[in-house]
C-alpha cells in the first residue's frame, strides 16, 4: 500500500517507525518528515498548508492512504478538501472531518459538544470582546486558581492557570484585548480548576466503534518536579498505574462511549484519533481537552507498546471493520525522556551538531527525531524539542534509567532535560 504520512516531529517519527515495519507498507512518504523519519521511508518537501501540493503529489505519486500527524491540516479542512475532489475523495484518510477536528480546534466547540452529551469536564464560561466586562466581574468572584484556555489553536500553549484574580484579569485582558495567541485566544475559556493526576487516553475510531490503545502521561513543565514553564511535552510514560480496570471503566462508559455515539448521532464525520486529555479527580475522571490526533510525547511510548499491525489498524478504521480488531499491547513499561534545545520553551538557537546518534543502544532503547535536519552529512538540531529517547523496562523506573543512560552519550550543545519523568509513580 501507497502510504504519505503527514509531519515533522516526533510523534511522526514514531508512527512512520511503526508503518515501516508493516507488511502492507510499500513504500512509506513523509511530508515534510525530518532525519529520523529519513530512515522509515521518503522524506517529500511538502508545505502542509499547501493541499493543492499535497493533492497532486497524491495523485502522482497514486497514493492509496493519508495518515495526518499534527492537528492543524485536519482543523484546517484537509479530509474535507480529500472528499470534494474528484481524483483523492478514494484515497484511505485517517483523521477527522473539519467539524470532527474543532474537537481540538476549538475550545467553545468541545465543551459545548460535552453539555450535550452529559461527559464530565470543569465548569465553564466563554468570553470575546464582546461581552469582555462581563468576564472581567465573573473573573473578579471566582474561585482561585482560575483557568484561561484559548478557544482556537495555539500549538500547546494557550493555558494559563492564574493563581490571583489580578492575575487572571491581566492574562484575559492580554489575551482577549492584546491577542496574545493572536486569532486563537480572540474567544477566551474560563474554566473551573480540578485537582487530580492528570493522563492520556487514546482511541482509534471508524466514527462508529473504536479500539483503546495503550494510555500515557506526559510532562509539560520544564523543570524537575512539574515546576516552571509550560512546554509541547519533556517525557511520557505508559502504562499509567492510575488507570485501573475499574477507572478505565469509567472513561470508556462515561467519557468515549459517549463521545463516538455523539459524534456518530450529530452526523460528524470521524475516521482516525481521538486524544482525551483526563484527570483523575478522587477516582472519577473528567476530560480537560480532546486533541483530532495523537499526542506527542505520548505518542513515542503508545506506539512501540502496540503489538498489532498499524496500517492494518487503519484500513479496519477506514473500512468501519474496527468492531473486528482487539488491541494487543506489550506488558512492559515505556517511557521517553525528551532533549530541548536550552531556553525551551522561550528563545532557543539552532544549528548544533548532535553526536551519539547511533543503533549501538540495544533493542530496549529508540530515539526519535523531533527538531533536527540533515545540514552538511551532519544531524543538527532544528527546534525546541529535539530527541525523544524511548525504552522499555519491566518498571517504569527501569524504563526511564535506560533512557537516562542513553542520554549520557548523546549530545550537542544546550542538551537539556528532566531526569525524573515518571516520578510520582516511582517507589522512593
Amino acid at each position: 500500500m501507497r502510504i504519505l504520512l503527514l509531519g515533522s516531529g516526533g510523534r511522526e517519527h514514531a508512527l512512520a517507525w511503526k508503518l515501516s515495519q508493516s507488511v502492507w507498507t510499500n513504500p512509506l512518504y513523509i511530508a515534510p518528515g525530518n532525519p529520523g523519519t529519513a530512515q522509515c521511508g521518503v522524506n517529500v518537501d511538502l508545505n502542509l498548508s499547501d493541499f493543492d501540493a499535497i493533492g497532486k503529489f497524491c495523485v502522482y505519486e497514486r497514493i492509496e492512504m493519508v495518515i495526518v500527524g499534527p492537528e492543524e491540516p485536519l482543523v484546517n479542512g484537509l479530509y474535507d478538501y480529500f472528499k470534494a475532489n474528484e481524483d483523492l475523495k478514494s484515497i484511505y484518510f485517517i483523521g477527522p472531518s473539519k467539524e470532527g477536528a474543532q474537537l481540538e480546534g476549538s475550545k467553545a466547540f468541545a465543551k459545548a459538544f460535552m453539555k450535550r452529551h452529559n461527559i464530565p469536564t470543569a465548569g465553564y464560561r466563554e468570553f470575546t470582546t464582546d461581552n469582555y466586562e462581563e468576564g472581567i466581574k465573573y473573573l473578579e468572584n471566582h474561585p482561585l486558581p482560575i483557568v484561561l484556555k484559548a478557544d482556537g489553536l495555539a500549538a500547546g500553549k494557550g493555558v494559563v492557570i492564574c493563581q490571583s484574580h489580578l492575575e487572571a484579569i491581566a492574562e484575559f485582558e492580554l489575551m482577549i484585548q492584546r491577542a496574545k495567541f493572536g486569532e486563537a485566544s480572540k474567544k477566551v475559556v474560563v474554566e473551573d480548576f480540578l485537582t487530580g493526576i492528570e493522563l492520556s487516553v487514546f482511541v482509534l475510531t471508524d466514527g462508529k466503534s473504536y479500539l483503546l490503545l495503550p494510555e500515557a502521561k506526559d510532562y509539560k513543565r520544564i523543570g524537575e518536579g512539574d515546576t516552571g514553564l509550560m512546554t509541547g511535552g519533556m517525557g511520557a510514560v505508559s502504562p499509567v498505574p492510575i488507570a485501573t480496570p475499574g477507572f478505565m471503566y469509567k472513561v470508556e462508559e462515561r467519557i468515549i462511549r459517549p463521545t463516538v455515539n455523539g459524534l456518530h448521532k450529530e452526523g460528524i464525520e470521524y475516521t482516525g484519533f481521538i486524544f482525551f486529555g483526563l484527570i483523575n479527580v478522587n477516582g472519577d475522571p473528567y476530560v480537560i481537552e480532546y486533541n483530532c490526533r495523537m499526542g506527542d510525547p505520548e505518542t513515542e511510548v503508545v506506539i512501540p507498546r502496540l503489538e498489532n499491525d498499524l496500517v492494518g489498524l487503519c484500513v479496519a478504521a477506514t473500512q468501519k471493520e474496527l468492531h473486528l480488531v482487539k488491541i494487543q499491547a506489550d506488558p512492559r513499561s515505556a517511557a521517553t525522556v525528551v532533549a530541548v534545545s536550552r531556553g525551551y520553551p522561550a528563545g532557543y538557537h539552532k544549528g548544533f551538531e548532535i553526536t551519539g546518534l547511533t543503533d549501538n543502544y540495544g533493542r530496549q532503547t529508540q530515539i526519535f527525531h523531533a527538531g533536527t535536519k540533515e545540514e552538511s552529512g551532519n544531524i543538527v538540531t532544528n527546534g525546541g524539542r529535539v530527541l525523544c529517547i524511548t525504552s522499555f523496562g519491566e518498571t517504569i523506573e527501569e524504563a526511564v534509567n535506560t533512557s537516562l543512560d542513553v542520554l549520557q552519550y548523546v549530545s550537542y550543545d544546550g542538551i537539556t532535560y528532566r531526569s525524573d519523568i515518571g516520578y510520582e509513580f516511582i517507589a522512593k
